[in-house]
């Protein structure tokens, strides 16, 4: 297969997204919810994925672009003499003290030069794909109905040109402006405009904000841009991607359902926000973990529904699929799964509640209850072996990873019970660290001197960088030297890129690379002082993205091109954590 790239950007307003191919089309959208049925996806079926295009009668070019610092979209269409500009954009912007983002996507289409002859056809459909709506005609607006809201198109082109399908002549702005639930009841053309400039002013104050420093500033920006839609502002959770079963490499078999919030990205979350200075997705992810953490009554899961729901049943729907890449699943299995780093990652991401003067005391009520509980749940599975972060299906182990997790968990706990003054507390983390401890050393080979994925292994694995990159091992040390050198050579591939493990799991072997797993190799070579290792690195990964500066999760080695969910979250928080520890050319971890 021909070198593989994602041809879509996104827009979104932390209430949704949608991904805008570059054939113009809205190629994936759910609404309400993240987690909800597309009703626009074409991204996994082409006949029944539904419809929203804008296009000209006869063969054009196109050329996509952001608006600088914003999450508004331009896709600009030449054909012949006649040339139009799309712009797409989700409203966000402050009103009367709090963020209107409604479940509204407007596109503004707006004549260049010639007389460019133009198709509308917007065809959402329900129930992934498998519920055709009925489409109502108003007097300047479409209704399509069967889903539990009403779908409503309001626009100020002919209802008839839409419904009919028909070409007509682009000769003055014109707007479409698509609404769930609560239509736009309001003069089209004044109000898209103050929507528009309202949303441009938000984008760019929202960049204003941020401390980012010269080394790739462009690309951390736009990363911050993408991480910064992936929030459901509603309860503060962060889900992986927006996307399902975009497979880790062509008829794979791996596709997963990625629109949810994994426990253990928490850290590297809070870590990238942090970094650029942004507290309020701090405060409102905090509050999702702490929610979770204290309604959790036996164990943590791997990952939760956007509102905390724990059951994610896994069922595999009737689609062509991407690139015919079978089977096409919604829901995920992993939420079955025993994976025991989450408890250590909660911690040191709730850490800064504890130790971070900008946190007022009256938010860590009950605290030392917390603290006590999230002690019993470490004691109670430091002892078990796990699924390991890569959520292995049939596999389990003493993964290194995991006990990484409980030593950073305890480490921070530590820190916790000092700024409670429990010494009961902080004497039972001790323990916990010293046990931790004991596990890690024995994963580790002394033949290849280093870390090996688990006790008894003899398989490189590149979470174990984060030995390094966690202060685990000291950074200046030759131990850590000779770990980041073993995992190096097993595991680096050409061009920058980076395997998560290249041995057998329940799928057979894998193909591609993993994005996070390259910048966290950047993060690991900085912390060493290879520092020109890391600068060249990371520049090699810059052109890994689509032509809008997105990451997806996977990358071919033979190739570059992209696969996997896109675009992943998890990917852009790897740039930006990087591009921080290279600028500021950081040599110890965070928090610990």
């Amino acid at each position: 297969m021909s070198h593989h790239q994602y041809k879509s950007g996104i827009i979104g307003n932390c209430g949704y997204i949608a991904h805008i191919n570059t054939d113009t089309n809205i190629c994936w959208l759910c609404w309400p919810r993240f987690d909800s049925s597309f009703i626009f996806g074409n991204l996994l079926d082409s006949k029944s994925g539904g419809e929203f295009s804008i296009l000209p009668r006869d063969e054009y070019a196109v050329e996509q672009y952001y608006r600088e610092n914003t999450n508004l979209l331009c896709t600009k269409v030449r054909s012949g003499d006649d040339a139009y500009l799309i712009t797409d954009f989700a409203p966000r912007f402050k009103q009367n003290d709090r963020y209107f983002r409604p479940l509204m996507l407007i596109r503004k289409v707006e004549p260049l030069s010639g007389n460019p002859l133009i198709k509308v056809v917007c065809k959402p459909v329900g129930q992934y794909g498998t519920r055709n709506l009925k489409m109502m005609q108003g007097s300047n607006h479409l209704e399509y109905e069967g889903l539990e809201s009403p779908v409503r198109l309001t626009t100020n082109i002919s209802i008839n040109y839409i419904k009919d399908e028909c070409y007509f002549v682009l000769n003055e702005i014109k707007y479409l402006v698509l609404t769930y639930g609560a239509p736009l009841e309001a003069t089209l053309e004044n109000t898209v405009e103050i929507f528009l400039n309202k949303t441009v002013q938000y984008w760019r104050d929202w960049v204003k904000n941020t401390t980012i420093s010269n080394f790739y500033q462009a690309a951390v920006i736009r990363s911050s841009l993408a991480l910064k839609i992936h929030q459901y502002e509603d309860t503060g959770a962060i889900i992986a991607a927006s996307t399902t079963s975009l497979p880790e490499f062509d008829q794979s078999g791996r596709t997963w359902d990625y629109r949810y919030c994994w426990l253990r990205d928490t850290y590297y979350i809070l870590q990238a926000f942090n970094n650029i200075g942004h507290f309020e997705e701090m405060e409102g992810y905090f509050s999702f973990i702490s929610n979770i953490s204290r309604v959790a009554t036996e164990r943590f899961q791997p990952l939760y529904s956007i509102t905390g729901e724990s059951k994610l049943l896994e069922k595999i729907i009737p689609l062509a699929g991407y690139l015919n890449n079978k089977p096409v699943r919604i829901g995920n299995q992993a939420y079955e799964h025993i994976q025991n780093d989450v408890y250590g990652q909660v911690l040191i991401a709730l850490l800064p509640l504890f130790i971070d003067r900008r946190f007022v005391d009256a938010e860590r009520t009950g605290s030392a209850v917390w603290l006590s509980m999230m002690l019993d749940k470490m004691e109670a599975t430091i002892h078990e072996t796990d699924a390991g972060l890569w959520e292995y299906r049939h596999i389990s182990g003493h993964h290194c990873y995991t006990k990484l997790f409980y030593w950073t968990g305890a480490s921070a706990a530590i820190k916790i019970g000092v700024a409670l003054k429990e010494d009961k507390l902080v004497s039972r983390a001790v323990k916990l660290k010293r046990i931790a401890t004991h596990y890690i050393e024995q994963c580790y080979d002394s033949t290849q001197q280093a870390y090996t994925d688990s006790i008894g292994s003899t398989y490189m694995d590149a979470s174990t960088l984060q030995l390094i990159m966690m202060g685990y091992l000291n950074p200046k040390s030759q131990k850590a030297k000779k770990h980041l050198k073993a995992v190096e050579s097993q595991l680096q591939a050409d061009r920058g890129l980076f395997y998560r493990y290249i041995h057998e799991d329940d799928f057979g072997l894998p193909q591609t690379t993993f994005l996070i797993c390259a910048f966290w190799h950047v993060e690991a070579l900085a912390c060493v002082g290879r520092m020109k290792d890391a600068t060249e690195q990371f520049i090699q990964l810059m052109q890994y993205s689509n032509h809008l500066g997105l990451l997806s999760e996977d990358v071919s080695p033979s190739d570059g091109s992209q696969w996997g969910n896109f675009p992943q979250a998890y990917s852009h928080v790897g740039l930006m954590n990087a591009a921080y520890r290279v600028s500021k050319k950081l040599d110890m971890p965070l928090f610990l």
